[in-house]
């Protein structure tokens, strides 16, 4: 196990101090806990975009949708105006 140093604000070491005694756990595994779960939580985050792209699509593929072949050129226009059929 490596030794790191940090600052943080005093009402949050009241919070690991308050935690660590409520789980009977050293403030220093109570600690260690938040980062896993936060570092774990911003990962997941990080990934969820991608992952739903992937799966919209795959659904494109499976169902054979083809969008416009203006996507690109529009995409702005697409994704930003109610009617997307109003071709200017």
């Amino acid at each position: 196990m490596l030794k790191t140093y940090l600052y943080i604000p005093e009402q949050l070491e009241e919070k690991i101090v308050y935690t660590a005694k409520a789980l009977k756990q050293s403030k220093a595994e109570v600690i260690r806990q938040a980062l896993e779960k936060g570092i774990h939580a911003v990962q997941q985050r990080g990934t969820a975009s991608a992952k739903a792209l992937l799966e919209v699509a795959e659904l494109g593929k499976n169902h054979q949708i083809k969008g416009p072949k203006d996507s690109s050129e529009r995409m702005d226009d697409y994704l930003w105006v109610n009617d997307s059929s109003n071709n200017e």
